[in-house]
């Protein structure tokens, strides 16, 4: 049989830090030298090769112009390998596999997006795992031999979860993230164990399409208790933004003064799109449940039923990239187009 072919696309985290002998501070470890920092990898007998950002970056410093350097990468070396394992700081990772979820259209192979919470060169440290579960799950195929994920996943200690879904919900735990409103895609014990039903596969083959093109003419606002009309029209009235993710109490519910409703009927007057999401971490929007909520439907916001803030904004970022219109932005809004949300 065929050995597995794995790209690793190493952007910079705390998984590939090791600690200098001399200095005793963390830096990035060459990945020509991974069997020598991570021995167990030669056991999978896989073919590994990797490609490492030059420097590799903090997950704080993630961008869509790097969003647009792994897409690019993985379409460049598309039909070369079988999977590829991202190796990405856990703080931007949600953002990251959201966004690659929506850029790699038609997307049939793994792109597993893992890290660590600790170096890969500490004693104790999740990142050994993680990369070889990651390495793994690339390599894994059904039955009939095609790969057994097709889609962008983050991989992280016990749990594989759709990436456009997760969300970190731990800046401590090994068990650093969690989808919320969507289940497990595999669950990691003495095997791999994959939830085929939950696994997304794209109706009918065709090319990979990169889509890179990424509009950041977007903004989130929070409601909170205490917001003041002059504050949110601030927020509300950014020079030049196309798109707004409103993140609402509960069901999708805001303030039922006056002021709030016509400060978001103005916004939508002026062609912006206002996506409505939940600032609870499991749950949905639910339009006209309750008459706070129906308010903003009648202001003429868009439900982003269970979609995460993170899949929000980079869907955003996605169709206005596309150069479409405000009317065609919602139009595709109420749509999943990759599995982000439940309809």
């Amino acid at each position: 049989m065929q050995r597995p072919r794995i790209l690793i696309i190493y952007t910079g985290g705390t998984i590939g830090m090791i600690e200098d002998p001399e200095t005793h501070t963390l830096r990035p470890f060459n990945f020509d030298h991974l069997i020598d920092n991570v021995p167990k990898v030669r056991f999978l007998g896989y073919d590994i090769d990797h490609v490492q950002f030059a420097p590799p970056i903090d997950s704080s410093d993630m961008d869509p112009a790097k969003w647009g350097e792994i897409c690019r990468i993985i379409e460049q070396n598309y039909s070369a390998y079988d999977g590829f394992v991202v190796l990405h700081g856990t703080d931007t990772m949600a953002y990251t596999a959201s966004a690659l979820s929506f850029m790699l259209d038609n997307l049939n192979k793994p792109v597993i997006i893992t890290g660590s919470q600790l170096p890969i060169g500490e004693v104790r440290t999740d990142g050994e795992e993680n990369l070889i579960t990651a390495l793994q799950i690339a390599a894994a195929t059904r039955h009939n031999g095609d790969p057994m994920v097709t889609e962008v996943a983050i991989l992280f200690e016990d749990y594989l979860w759709r990436g456009n879904r997760s969300t970190k919900m731990s800046a401590d735990n090994f068990n650093a993230f969690r989808s919320n409103n969507y289940p497990q895609l595999a669950r990691i014990g003495l095997g791999i164990l994959f939830n085929e039903d939950a696994l997304w596969r794209t109706p009918s083959r065709r090319p990979l399409n990169v889509r890179t093109d990424m509009d950041t003419a977007v903004t989130i606002v929070s409601v909170y208790p205490g917001i003041t009309e002059e504050a949110l029209r601030h927020q509300l009235s950014v020079p030049g933004v196309k798109g707004i993710v409103l993140k609402t109490y509960g069901a999708g519910n805001a303030p039922t003064a006056p002021w709030f409703e016509q400060a978001i009927a103005d916004t939508t007057a002026k062609g912006v799109v206002v996506l409505n999401v939940t600032q609870c971490v499991n749950g949905s929007i639910h339009e006209g449940r309750y008459s706070a909520g129906d308010r903003l439907w009648r202001a003429g916001v868009i439900s982003g039923q269970d979609i995460t803030t993170e899949a929000a904004i980079t869907k955003l970022m996605f169709l206005f990239g596309l150069g479409l219109g405000a009317e065609e932005v919602k139009h595709y809004l109420a749509d999943s187009l990759c599995g982000e949300m439940t309809v």
